[in-house]
């Protein structure tokens, strides 16, 4: 286990590039199971969940051959399907929730799909009937092993359909498009999951030969194809890394430039940030931030406080819920925060409220964030980081404390952000790590 030390009150200052897109970059390491053929991924992120993905990829028998820093090939030419039933791939399994996106591509190729249970961040429910609705519907059957550890799934052939999702589930459309891809006749997916990540993923596969089309909406219709082949793709910057730049830069009164931001496929997020009072612009490609003593949180027309709550996309996205929360401790205002999709992911706040933040938790869904209009310092702390996001924002807290606070477990933080104590070291932060 691992902890970071951070001497907190140190502005930040220079250029930062986004890693790519972890969310993209896993739904891309699932698809190369679908062709036999070489198929190239650049600016793939060097995080803990793409290197435990690439680890589930190499048991089954995928060739990996790294190219440079962000760029591998991948070839599925010779997979093994007992080897998804082993102990080995049980325990690679329990430690990333993606792992279940194995099954729409082998289910499409092989007609024949096993998965252990998934693992992943501890945030509330996330159930997986979407998957398995979708896939009984092309035509396969699922049961579960007698000893309960993995799903099976069969076909004698997947047939095309139309599928009403019971909700836009990102993973959920994602594992049943690329079943569909090889399904015979038609399928028509309504409700699909629309986020830069599923257009992204459609992209590749028509690259690859497939025939998708409503790219980027909720009404995905596909027609299957006999094989694919392989293809490059490049994957976007990650948005949910630029989110976090931009409350870092404002919690602790920095100018900050991020580069290369792909800032058409970043939806309502600069539009978010804007509304909690940051100011920045976009030049060309770039997001450029702007020091500020305070920032004033926009406030309703009929008077009443800002509230900034998560949705499917084009909503806001759950990931940067908690970095919007951070980021309104200093701020001039207050704002109700409302996460809807997950029950237990503001749990992490009594954690700002022990640094000194104004935070009142009324659910397990929504907490009050009552702005410091920087009166007072947060003061420092040890804490631990219970998930990705909430981990990120108590370090995003920590760089703005007075002192020098702890952060455990942040192993749980390497699992989505890359090299992060040595890039934010290079804008200024004062950060170590230690075993």
């Amino acid at each position: 286990m691992s902890e970071f030390i951070i001497e907190g009150g140190h502005k930040l200052s220079g250029e930062i590039v986004p890693q790519g897109a972890k969310n993209e970059a896993l739904q891309i390491l699932s698809a190369v199971l679908l062709t036999d053929q070489p198929v190239t991924i650049s600016n793939l992120p060097d995080i803990r969940d793409t290197q435990r993905y690439k680890d589930i990829l190499s048991h089954i028998g995928v060739k990996i051959t790294k190219l440079s820093k962000d760029t591998y090939t991948f070839q599925a030419d010779n997979v093994n399907l007992e080897m998804l039933v082993t102990p080995e791939f049980s325990k690679l399994s329990a430690s990333i929730r993606a792992s279940i996106m194995v099954l729409g591509p082998l289910l499409g190729r092989f007609h024949e799909a096993y998965a252990a249970r998934p693992g992943g961040d501890q945030i509330g429910r996330r159930p997986l009937t979407t998957h398995f609705e979708g896939f009984e519907k092309l035509g396969a059957t699922i049961g579960v092993s007698e000893d309960g550890n993995f799903f099976e799934l069969k076909a004698d052939h997947l047939q095309g359909s139309y599928m009403l999702l019971n909700e836009a589930s990102v993973t959920g459309t994602a594992n049943i498009v690329m079943a569909a891809v090889l399904a015979e006749g038609k399928t028509t997916i309504f409700n699909a999951a629309c986020e830069p990540y599923l257009y992204q993923l459609c992209t590749m596969l028509n690259n690859m030969g497939a025939k998708i089309s409503g790219l980027g909406s909720n009404l995905l219709t596909i027609e299957g194809v006999e094989k694919l082949h392989g293809c490059e793709h490049r994957i976007l910057p990650d948005m949910i890394e630029i989110g976090s730049f931009i409350g870092m830069a404002a919690l602790n009164q920095s100018s900050l430039t991020i580069k290369n931001c792909a800032c058409k496929h970043l939806g309502i997020i600069p539009y978010t940030f804007k509304k909690l009072g940051i100011d920045f612009d976009i030049v060309d490609d770039d997001i450029v931030i702007h020091e500020q003593d305070c920032y004033e949180v926009e406030t309703n027309m009929d008077g009443s406080i800002l509230t900034i709550a998560d949705a499917p996309w084009p909503g806001f996205t759950p990931d940067l819920i908690s970095i919007a929360l951070v980021t309104a401790i200093q701020a001039r205002g207050s704002v109700l925060i409302h996460q809807k999709m997950f029950e237990s992911r503001l749990f992490f706040v009594d954690k700002l409220q022990s640094m000194g933040a104004q935070i009142t938790l009324c659910d397990p869904h929504r907490a009050i964030v009552i702005g410091l209009e920087r009166r007072k310092q947060l003061k420092a702390t040890t804490m631990s980081s219970p998930d990705i996001r909430a981990g990120v924002s108590l370090l995003i807290a920590a760089l703005s404390a007075k002192g020098t606070s702890t952060i455990q477990n942040v192993e749980q933080i390497d699992r989505g952000y890359q090299d992060i104590v040595e890039r934010l070291t290079k804008l200024g932060a004062v950060i170590e790590r230690r075993k």
